[in-house]
C-alpha cells in the first residue's frame, strides 16, 4: 500500500484517556501511533480545573461514578489508583495541592500535566499525529491485510494498518474543541450497544416563571445540600444522591459545584430539591424565640444569619403574607414558622432543561459497559478493539474522578493492547 504505517497500536485521540494508554503500549515495547483531529494533544486537560487541572481525587471509589453498571469501573479503578498517578506527578516533581473533598490541583498550570504525558509518550518512542481526520475503519474479514493486522484506518494523510485499535475520542462535550459522535458511531458500526447519553456536570435553565422571580440574582452563590425530588416508585440509589456544596443563581438558572453534581442525575422533568439551610436545623423558629418578636421582620432578621442578603430579602418577598391562601398570613402563628422552616430546606424546583453539551464539562451514557471486558477495556464482540475514558458509560462526579477514569482505562487498555 503507497503512504502506509504499520503500527501494533493505533490510538483514536489525544486526550488525557488515550495519551495514558500510549505510555503503559509504549512501555511494553509496542509501536504506538495516536492519532488526534485538534491541531494539538490534551485540549480539555489544558482548560480543565480553571486552567489549573484537577487531575485526580484522593477519595475515588467506584460509588463515585455514573454507570448502567455501577460495579464497572471498580476494576480498572484498582488497578490504577489515585495514588499512582500522585507518584507520576511527584516523579516529575509538579507542586499540587489538594481543596476541598480530596480533589488535587496543580500549583502552576495545567501544562504541567500535559506536559508529563507528552513526555513520558516520548520516552516510551510514542509518535502523536495531531490535524489527523479519520476517514474510514476496516476491520481484517479474513486476509485482508498481507501484514497481518486487524484493523486499517484511513485518514486525511494516509492509510493506518494496526493490530489493536482503541478508541479513545471521548464524548460531546465542549463542541466548540472539536467534539463529535465519532466514537460512537464507531462503536456501532462493529455492533456495540451505546446507552443514550445526555449532557452531564451542567448548569441547569430555570422556567420563565422561575427566571423572573430568581435570576436578577445572577452571581448570588450560597451553599446548599442539592437533591432529586422523585416520586417514590422512581426513588433508587441514584434518587437518593445528594451533594452538599455552593449554588450559584445565573442568568438563566442554577449553577454551582452542588447543582452540577446533580445534573448529571437529572432528566426532564425531575424536580430537584434544595435545602438552603444546611447548617441550621431549626433557625428560623429558634432565633424567633430567641429574640422574642413574632412577625415577618424577625423572620427577615433571621433569614439574614443564614442566606446572602439578596438572597434572604428575595425569600422573603416571595413568601410574605399578602394572601389569604399564603400559609404565612398569619406570621404569628406556629404553623407559618414550621412552614417557611420547611420551605427553606425544601425548595422544590424544576428546571426547563440544561444548558447542554456547549457548557457540559462531561457526557452521560456512552458505550455500553456489557459488552467491554472491565479488566483490559477490551470489546467483547471484536478482538483487539478497546474503548476508554469518556466515550465509554462511566461519567465521574466533579472533582477530578472523570480524569481517574482517563488514567485508570488508559492504563488498563495500554497493559493489554
Amino acid at each position: 500500500m503507497a503512504n502506509t504505517t504499520e503500527v501494533d497500536v493505533l490510538i483514536l485521540g489525544a486526550g488525557a484517556a488515550g495519551l495514558m494508554c500510549a505510555i503503559e503500549a509504549g512501555r511494553r515495547g509496542r509501536r504506538v501511533l495516536v492519532i488526534e483531529h485538534a491541531d494539538g494533544p490534551g485540549k480539555k486537560i489544558l482548560v480543565s480545573g480553571g486552567g489549573r487541572c484537577n487531575f485526580t481525587n484522593r477519595n475515588t471509589a467506584s460509588d463515585n461514578f455514573i454507570s448502567a453498571n455501577p460495579y464497572f469501573a471498580k476494576s480498572a479503578l484498582a488497578r490504577f489508583a489515585p495514588q499512582d498517578f500522585i507518584a507520576l506527578v511527584e516523579k516529575h516533581g509538579i507542586a499540587y495541592h489538594e481543596k476541598t473533598l480530596g480533589q488535587l490541583f496543580c500549583d502552576r498550570s495545567a501544562h504541567d500535566i500535559l506536559n508529563l504525558l507528552l513526555r513520558e509518550c516520548g520516552a516510551a518512542s510514542v509518535r502523536i499525529q495531531t490535524a489527523t481526520r479519520i476517514l474510514s475503519v476496516i476491520r481484517d474479514m479474513g486476509a485482508l491485510f498481507s501484514n497481518g493486522a486487524r484493523f486499517r484506518v484511513e485518514s486525511s494523510t494516509g492509510t493506518v494498518t494496526a493490530n489493536s485499535l482503541v478508541v479513545a475520542t471521548g464524548g460531546l462535550s465542549i463542541p466548540k474543541m472539536g467534539a463529535t459522535s465519532f466514537g460512537y458511531e464507531l462503536a456501532k458500526q462493529f455492533g456495540h450497544r451505546i446507552v443514550e447519553t445526555r449532557p452531564g456536570l451542567v448548569p441547569l435553565l430555570l422556567g420563565s416563571q422561575d427566571q423572573a422571580s430568581w435570576c436578577d440574582l445572577a452571581g448570588v452563590s450560597t451553599e446548599t445540600v442539592a437533591s432529586l425530588a422523585l416520586p417514590k416508585d422512581r426513588m433508587s440509589m441514584a434518587g437518593r444522591r445528594c451533594f452538599r456544596e455552593k449554588m450559584l443563581l445565573t442568568h438563566r438558572g442554577l449553577s454551582g459545584p452542588a447543582i452540577l453534581q446533580i445534573s448529571s442525575y437529572w432528566h426532564p422533568g425531575d424536580a430537584i430539591k434544595l435545602d438552603l439551610a444546611p447548617n441550621h436545623a431549626s433557625s428560623i423558629a429558634s432565633l424567633i424565640s430567641r429574640n422574642g418578636q413574632r412577625d415577618m421582620a424577625a423572620i427577615a432578621f433571621a433569614l439574614r444569619g443564614i442566606l446572602p442578603a439578596r438572597l434572604s430579602e428575595r425569600w422573603i418577598a416571595l413568601h410574605s403574607p399578602d394572601s389569604d391562601n399564603n400559609p404565612l398570613s398569619n406570621p404569628l402563628s406556629n404553623a407559618s414558622l414550621l412552614t417557611m422552616e420547611q420551605a427553606i430546606h425544601d425548595w422544590q424546583i424544576t428546571p426547563a432543561g440544561t444548558e447542554g453539551y456547549a457548557k457540559a464539562e462531561v457526557t452521560v451514557g456512552g458505550v455500553d459497559t456489557e459488552e467491554i471486558d472491565a479488566k483490559t477495556m477490551q470489546s467483547r464482540k471484536v478482538g483487539g478493539l478497546y474503548f476508554i475514558g469518556e466515550v465509554v458509560d462511566v461519567t465521574g462526579w466533579l472533582g477530578g474522578y472523570n480524569f481517574q477514569w482517563a488514567w485508570a482505562s488508559g492504563v488498563c487498555a495500554g497493559r493489554a493492547a
